[in-house]
């Protein structure tokens, strides 16, 4: 069973989200709160697994949310969910550190598999608006000259498995294109987690972007190549 927090300021948004995120679908929504700020106690009461978050709130907005939020627990999971053209706003959530974003008009399976994945630790870019989101965020890059000794730090086989992270594979589908155990594979992930300094597959995602590992249409390689 996931443990949720939802934070969005309207009530009926919350409502659709817990009718979603039920314990038969194996989620239970253990906290709301109606703002960022009230956010902050409501994590810090029940700590769970995930929290689902809203961008345009009163008081806090969910940006600065996910931002407070990492900041006193770095290990935080946070979705954001938004509407159609906020970009921006999507860009400044993954700065901030958010594990991925879904729109709030994604089929309820969609919700939840993204809620599932982050919570387990991977990201999750909603592929209606990921390549937007990301061409927003490489137009104002956070200048890092330690960002290409790092990836120089990457042998050839992790650098492959950070190309496949970027076309948005999970672990099981890197591990059939290079045709070798996903418990390798994971391996490798950590790996490349701790070399880039990334705190999970989301921000593994943005840096392949940013950098050049990974560009727009650029099919993923051939299972075996």
């Amino acid at each position: 069973m996931i443990s949720v927090v939802l934070v969005d300021d309207q009530e009926l948004a919350r409502a659709g989200l817990r009718t979603i995120l039920r314990q038969p679908y194996g989620f239970d929504v253990v906290g709301e709160a109606a703002d960022g700020q009230a956010a902050l106690a409501e994590v810090a009461r029940v700590r769970p697994d995930a929290v689902v978050m809203d961008i345009r709130m009163p008081r806090m907005d969910g940006v600065e949310a996910t931002r407070a939020l990492l900041a006193a627990d770095p290990a935080s999971r946070i979705l954001v969910l938004t509407t159609f053209g906020e970009d921006s706003v999507l860009a400044a959530a993954l700065r901030a550190g958010a594990s991925g974003f879904c729109l709030k008009d994604a089929p309820a399976e969609d919700i939840q598999r993204a809620v599932r994945a982050v919570a387990a630790g991977d990201g999750w870019l909603d592929p209606a608006v990921c390549g937007r989101v990301l061409r927003r965020y490489r137009a104002d890059p956070v200048t890092d000259p330690d960002a290409v000794r790092r990836l120089d730090d990457l042998t050839s086989r992790e650098l492959d498995v950070l190309k496949l992270i970027g076309r948005g594979l999970t672990n099981a589908e890197i591990a059939r294109h290079l045709v070798i155990g996903e418990g390798t594979i994971k391996t490798h992930v950590g790996r490349i987690f701790t070399k880039l300094a990334v705190r999970d597959r989301a921000a593994a995602v943005v840096f392949a972007f940013d950098h050049g590992v990974v560009r727009p249409g650029e099919p993923p390689p051939m299972p075996g190549v």
